[in-house]
């Protein structure tokens, strides 16, 4: 058997001094084992959660690009008081990409079978040329399937999944989500039409609403328009949702939330109460698109819970029937509930330009970048 080339992987190193170090560094990935492939990645998204790895809280107004040494570096500063948040990455060259699509070079013993096939897969270090991992960890997409229709099978898709099976799971029957017009706002609205989810939908622009209102959604409220929090209340008495889904994770909009539950709620109480209402709240922050301190403004009484909610500590609590349910159901639903739509197709070394970092940085809805490590 030929030796596998070396391959490229993408770095982020944060250093003692507050600098962020970005790099393209050769790796051997070695041969597989038993239960394990080698992927050549030929398309992997740059979702949010990965820009939050590959840039942490660096001054993108600071990005620059070194060509003195052997190897480009895009390096950053990290101001002093963010420091704290990640001293338990220093000095550590971390691997970027939870996900990704692409073609099997080799396979262990056990899954020879897998060879040739095209593999959606989830597991960090997807923004590299090659990549191992076990079979487990990968869906085999149908032939049809392209590597950039499959880069975004896990993420999103399980994540949008996931908040409905969260929902059944602790009791509730309405959800709400903010910045709902993203990629994976959508699938949630199309997820919760087919299943008769009552959502409310929060979005910060009319455009944005539109948008939402064009793929069915039915309750869709502007944060940025007069009357938000009015229209909010409406909105959930409509829809009964006791349970929120928040990307933001700064700011008011949890506590705005809460608040509209419970103004709901105490409508129903058949004489007044200074705990507030026994109707369970709940918000969970997914996301921190904001930034910044979550502030809570207490109108909501004492029957009610802020949590967080990541997909993978979701995933681990799922029973083995949930997630393979929920695998199927996106593979057969690949070109529809769960299509993913990319506004711009950039390769690794374009990650180490600041221009086009800054710009994904930003994280403006409806620009979603793909990434084509061959490029």
């Amino acid at each position: 058997m030929a030796d596998m080339p070396t391959g490229l992987e993408l770095r982020s190193l944060v250093t003692d001094h507050g600098e962020l170090r970005i790099t393209l560094d050769p790796v051997d990935v070695g041969e597989p084992g038993p239960g394990e492939v080698i992927v050549r990645v030929e398309a992997t998204p740059l979702n949010p959660s990965d820009l939050g790895l590959l840039l942490g809280p660096a001054d993108s107004a600071t990005l620059a690009r070194n060509e003195a040494g052997e190897r480009p570096v895009l390096s950053a500063k990290i101001p002093p008081q963010f420091m704290p948040a990640v001293a338990g990455r220093v000095g550590q060259a971390l691997p970027v990409g939870n996900e990704g699509a692409g073609t099997v070079l080799r396979a262990g013993p056990d899954v020879q079978h897998l060879v040739g096939r095209k593999l959606a897969m989830i597991g960090g270090g997807m923004y590299a040329t090659l990549r191992r991992l076990p079979a487990r960890d990968c869906i085999v997409l149908p032939e049809d399937v392209t590597a950039a229709e499959g880069a975004s099978l896990f993420v999103n898709p399980l994540t949008a999944l996931g908040f409905v099976e969260t929902m059944r799971m602790e009791g509730h029957t309405g959800l709400v989500h903010t910045a709902a017009a993203s990629n994976l706002g959508q699938m949630l609205v199309r997820i919760c039409l087919a299943d008769n989810v009552p959502l409310v939908n929060v979005v910060r622009s009319e455009a944005q609403a539109a948008l939402l209102r064009g793929i069915g959604a039915t309750h869709v409220v502007d944060s940025s328009a007069p009357g938000f929090e009015a229209k909010l209340v409406d909105a959930i008495a409509a829809t009964g949702a006791t349970l929120g889904f928040d990307a933001i994770g700064g700011g008011e909009m949890a506590g705005q939330i809460l608040n509209a539950m419970e103004t709901v709620a105490s409508r129903a109480l058949p004489s007044y109460s200074r705990y507030g209402s026994n109707t369970h709240k709940q918000v969970y922050i997914y996301g921190s698109l904001a930034g910044g301190p979550l502030v809570l403004r207490r109108n909501f009484g004492f029957t009610w819970g802020v949590g967080g909610w990541l997909l993978f500590n979701f995933l681990r609590r799922a029973t083995p029937e949930q997630t393979q349910r929920m695998r199927q159901r996106i593979v057969d639903e690949i070109r529809t509930t769960f299509a993913s739509r990319y506004t711009q197709t950039v390769s690794l070394s374009d990650l180490l330009d600041p221009a086009v970092v800054a710009k994904a940085q930003r994280k403006e809805t409806g620009a979603k970048y793909l990434i084509d490590p061959s490029l």
